[in-house]
């Protein structure tokens, strides 16, 4: 694996399969009475995030401390950052503290590569503006990989050193502002799924022919062809213009409720990385259906994380840099 992990792009397509393979091995600690390691004792790891992110922050907090590596949660609200301190001010504070990893959340897209210009230790990007979020793609494919590759006994094993190669994925909504959507068609491809991306014309971006995946409108014929259909929030806050006349509209032609989920495959799962609009892009019943594997995504997020951060920091020897 390259020393820090910033974009889905940085991946190659071993890095992925050996971070999902990793994970895989490390949910077996799941199962223990004391689901603790000593893999990174000794090593720092700093959650730096100037955007709210209950889900993720906690996440990569649990993943560090499963790991026993110490832990230091850094929030812009209410530190130096809003007395005026710049990003790289901050960054040469964490530098002197030791962190061997910082996990930075930031509205700026490129804020973690710029960061990995002034501290030594790793850096990994938890989102980035409406860039990406390269974590939450390793965690849906590990998902997918889960729930559609092996089933039954000895399943893990079958899945070790498995891509996605074939899978049909189907990512419908905001994919403009979506940070998600770009760490995913990126990583899916990477592992040979084939990805659709499917948005009303005004929330596709401009250059999405240059992206590795199609580009359609009709969610419906999509659906009837898809292996994972995943739902995207209607981002509202980074929104600064009328991008469709109404929420029902938007519900009417790009939201998934149970009659278009009676169109999926018989196998078909259907995700949503979160927060979700209950009753927006998705409804309420399907959200919760046997098909949903929401709830599967987020304790999968903390298995993903800790294999990201074991294989960045568990190599590193003692008194070792990160340069």
């Amino acid at each position: 694996m390259n020393r820090h992990l910033i974009s889905a792009a940085d991946l190659s397509r071993d890095d992925a399969v050996l971070i999902l393979d990793t994970a895989e091995e490390l949910a077996s600690v799941e199962g223990r009475a004391i689901r603790k390691l000593p893999t990174l004792r000794g090593r720092t790891v700093v959650n730096l995030f100037y955007e709210d992110s209950t889900r993720t922050r906690t996440s990569f907090e649990a993943a560090a401390k499963r790991l026993s590596a110490d832990v230091i949660n850094f929030s812009a609200k209410g530190s130096s950052v809003a007395k005026g301190e710049s990003l790289k001010d901050t960054a040469l504070t964490l530098e002197a503290m030791g962190a061997d990893a910082v996990v930075i959340r930031h509205p700026a897209s490129g804020a973690p590569r710029r960061l990995t210009g002034w501290i030594s230790g790793r850096v990994v990007n938890a989102g980035d503006g409406t860039h990406e979020h390269p974590t939450q793609a390793l965690l849906d494919a590990f998902t997918m990989r889960q729930r559609l590759i092996g089933a039954g006994a000895g399943a893990e094993a079958d899945r070790r050193g498995r891509d996605l190669d074939g899978l049909r994925v189907t990512i419908v909504g905001d994919v403009l502002h979506s940070r998600v959507a770009r760490s995913n068609v990126l990583l899916l491809s990477t592992l040979g799924a084939q990805v659709t991306m499917v948005a009303p014309p005004t929330l596709m971006p401009h250059a999405v022919d240059t992206w590795p995946c199609r580009a359609g409108y009709d969610l419906d014929s999509e659906l009837r062809k898809s292996d994972v259909v995943m739902m995207l929030r209607v981002q509202q806050e980074r929104m600064t213009a009328a991008y469709f006349p109404t929420i029902r509209e938007y519900r009417r032609r790009y939201g998934l409720d149970t009659g278009r989920m009676a169109l999926l495959p018989e196998h078909a799962i259907v995700m949503h990385p979160g927060p979700m609009n209950r009753g927006v892009e998705i409804a309420a019943d399907v959200a919760d259906s046997a098909r949903s594997t929401i709830v599967q995504q987020v304790a999968n997020g903390v298995t993903v994380r800790m294999a990201v951060l074991y294989l960045m920091l568990g190599g590193m020897a003692d008194g070792e840099e990160a340069a």
